[in-house]
């Protein structure tokens, strides 16, 4: 048992990343593609999240799910689950059509400095405090 446990602790998140950066790119190559033989962008996105759709609700199904009772869905919850699919949705219309006025090497680029620009708003916000660090020494990390 601890060994399956840890083959999906340690190994299957790394695979999942590269799995998603694989798929991510692949994506973003095919919209291209399909954009230049005269695709709507609009059409592509609409397309792109049918299939994710059809691929990922089977999956919902066929789950384990825990004994644990998931809380109650409220006015609140639905209404920030849509504020956040509008967000996602309208990133995506963005995303897409800046790929027609560059190439999907550099979406691909822009996409992995996510990161680096939710830690500068978060710090902007002051959700993040920052600190100095001292090493043992007295000298600055």
């Amino acid at each position: 048992m601890t060994r399956r446990w840890s083959f999906y602790m340690d190994f299957l998140p790394v695979v999942v990343i590269i799995g998603n950066e694989f798929i991510d790119m692949g994506l973003l190559t095919l919209f291209k593609a399909a954009t230049l033989e005269g695709m709507n962008n609009h059409v592509f996105i609409a397309y792109a999240y049918a299939f994710g759709t059809s691929v990922l609700l089977p999956l919902t199904l066929f789950t384990r799910r825990s004994r644990v009772v998931s809380p109650p869905l409220s006015f609140f919850i639905i209404c920030k689950s849509l504020l956040l699919g509008a967000i996602g949705c309208g990133s995506q219309i963005l995303g897409y059509i800046s790929i027609n006025y560059s190439s999907p090497t550099l979406a691909s680029a822009i996409a992995n400095l996510v990161p680096a620009f939710t830690f500068m708003l978060a710090v902007t916000f002051s959700i993040v405090k920052i600190y100095e660090a001292r090493t043992p020494l007295g000298s600055y990390i």
